[in-house]
């Protein structure tokens, strides 16, 4: 079963009609028995903080509604209210199909902000937090055959800087880098029905060299059983051609092995990278005496990242990363995009400018931006979305955060580097306290000992301690002092651009990539739109201008081994976007193309 009865039909918000996101919000790890429990919720704003003693969950009428999964403060949502309301409440009714009843029943949603706590049927099923990650609910043992009522609690802290906050301002109104707040809500809910033992994760490892990938498996529900026999089956497809097959049986609820992609048949290698993104299709069974107890579907891409005497490579050849930076916001939908083609479309504009990579800024991306980029291919940099003061509990918060983002898209082959921090927050004392530089290098080892085939960023921009590459941010807008800067490693690393050391006391760069990972930021106005950039631009040919300096620079320079042009869109009151913020582009496209693709400012016959 896929869908359910109002994911069908045309939701008015007040505002336009939208149709409930409905795709699949996990595809690379699919079953066909799901439904979506995106579209029309019922919804209260909780400001006396009253729904508990209350008991809210359990025969409340909420009086108002929602469309999920668009949080109360975004325009999709049905309601645009931009005042602080820290605590709502969601409720919303349910059937599950008939055939269910021999299954167990998850209950998933994408992310909530901040904190969720789930009744169903007015018992307590659990409380998660965290704002950015998903979480699962084994609900079996509360549904009822009809008319399930499910009551979900957000709360926020809208206010505590020690909240992994991102780019959500803990003001009222938007201003200077900071954007309109999310709470709540704001990526898919959905149900899924699995059997009593089922397929609950599989972690893929590639091995590019070896034609090869390493599956670490979890079986739920396991039991060790002489009288049956169960077995795990992986088949893998590419074009709709099987490729590989391997059957071996389950001796443990844990347990890893190794798939050979061309093993079984005579069909080359099929790299991923984002000139050619080749993807594999994979489907895992688990079989009890021969007979299919469980199916989920998948995919993978056999890629390499790694550094070689300092240069980066990507699939075993130097790999010069022409990057954007996106903030990940839309004007309707808030950190929520507004559909699946709007999450497209915004990867099939980025590769149309002549970038094979985004820097995602401050947020977890949404699953299916992650996939569009595995598909169309385009190489992303995942970065957590950080707090902005240091104490115990924000290091609690966001390290634990950072482990759920990092298991969630540990399988996307566009991921080729994990950034916890950027530019400082969250440490803001790193020159003069050992102990933020200590818990700095603490993310740097955690994220290495969760992955290490990935490169790792420790802090984004500047006061580096161990990295494996080093970033500068530098807005510079002279590309004449670019070319100086940065025309040898000695006086690229000798720089303060912002008025910041490269790297903190006591480190120092030996022999790491350098790359320039936000620059630009050039402001330009087009239309009614007001806001400000890094620098500005007057006209169509002024722009043009300023947008060739400074990244043919980037080209220019013998050490500078890729950038991130600052950004993709306008944002709010930021006008510093190749696009507006209704994604229109501001010049020719394939003249932003070009200049990011290093071959000048192009001409065009006027006959």
């Amino acid at each position: 079963m896929n869908g359910s009865s109002d994911t069908l039909n045309p939701i008015s918000t007040g505002f336009e009609t939208v149709l409930p996101r409905s795709e699949h919000p996990n595809p690379q790890f699919q079953r066909d028995c799901f439904f979506s429990l995106n579209g029309i919720w019922k919804f209260d704003f909780d400001d006396k903080d009253c729904g508990l003693s209350e008991e809210w969950y359990y025969n409340h009428e909420l009086p108002n509604e929602i469309v999920v999964p668009f949080a109360y403060q975004s325009e999709l949502s049905g309601i645009k209210d931009l005042d602080f309301h820290d605590v709502v409440w969601y409720q919303r009714t349910f059937s599950v199909p008939s055939g269910w009843e021999e299954k167990r029943i998850l209950l998933h949603f994408g992310a909530v902000d901040y904190q969720a706590d789930v009744w169903l049927n007015g018992r307590y099923v659990g409380q998660h937090a965290g704002g950015h990650t998903p979480f699962t609910f084994d609900i079996t043992e509360f549904v009822v055959s009809h008319d399930n009522n499910l009551v979900l609690r957000a709360q926020d802290f809208s206010l505590d800087l020690s909240l992994p906050r991102g780019k959500q301002y803990w003001e009222k109104d938007s201003a200077s880098i900071f954007y309109t707040r999310t709470t709540g809500i704001w990526q898919s809910v959905w149900v899924e029905a699995v059997p009593r033992t089922y397929i609950a994760d599989v972690k893929h490892l590639p091995d590019l060299d070896q034609a090869a990938l390493d599956l670490t498996v979890h079986i739920e529900g396991y039991r060790d059983d002489p009288t049956t026999k169960l077995e795990f089956e992986t088949i893998v497809t590419f074009m709709g051609k099987v490729v590989s097959t391997m059957r071996s049986d389950v001796l443990h609820d844990r347990f890893k092995l190794r798939v050979y992609v061309n093993k079984d048949s005579n069909e080359p290698t099929h790299v991923w990278a984002p000139e050619h993104p080749n993807l594999y299709d994979i489907t895992y069974r688990l079989l009890v005496d021969g007979k299919v107890l469980d199916t989920v579907s998948g995919y993978f891409g056999l890629r390499k990242v790694c550094i070689e005497n300092g240069v980066l490579f990507l699939n075993n050849r130097p790999y010069f990363l022409r990057m954007v930076l996106d903030q990940g916001y839309f004007p309707d939908g808030n950190l929520t995009p507004p559909s699946d083609e709007a999450i497209r479309k915004d990867v099939e504009l980025i590769k149309s400018l002549g970038f094979n990579g985004a820097r995602k800024h401050q947020k977890i991306e949404d699953p299916r931006y992650l996939y569009w980029c595995d598909k169309l291919g385009l190489v992303v940099w995942g970065e957590m979305a950080n707090s902005y003061e240091y104490s115990e509990l924000s290091i609690r918060r966001l390290t634990a955060e950072w482990q759920e983002a990092i298991i969630r898209d540990f399988n996307h082959p566009c991921i080729i580097a994990w950034v916890p921090l950027n530019e400082s927050w969250g440490v803001p004392n790193m020159l003069s306290d050992a102990r933020q530089r200590a818990f700095l290098n603490s993310l740097y080892y955690l994220t290495k000992s969760l992955d290490q085939s990935r490169l790792v960023i420790s802090n984004d921009g500047w006061e580096h301690t161990h990295s494996d590459v080093c970033t500068i941010h530098d807005y510079e807008s002279q590309g004449d002092i670019l070319k100086v800067r940065y025309s040898s490693r000695e006086s690229s690393l000798s720089a303060t651009p912002g008025g910041r050391l490269i790297y903190a006391p006591g480190y120092k760069n030996t022999g790491e990539p350098i790359l320039i990972t936000e620059m630009g930021g050039i402001s330009y106005r087009k239309g009614e739109w007001n806001g400000w950039g890094y620098s500005f631009a007057s006209d169509d040919d002024d722009f043009i201008r300023r947008y060739y300096e400074v990244i043919q620079a980037m080209w220019d320079s013998p050490v500078i081994q890729g950038f991130c042009y600052t950004q993709l869109t306008d944002v709010e009151q930021e006008i510093n976007g190749l696009l507006t913020f209704d994604r229109k582009p501001k010049v020719p496209i394939e003249i932003i193309r070009s200049i990011t693709e290093g071959r000048g400012i192009p001409t065009f016959d006027k006959a």
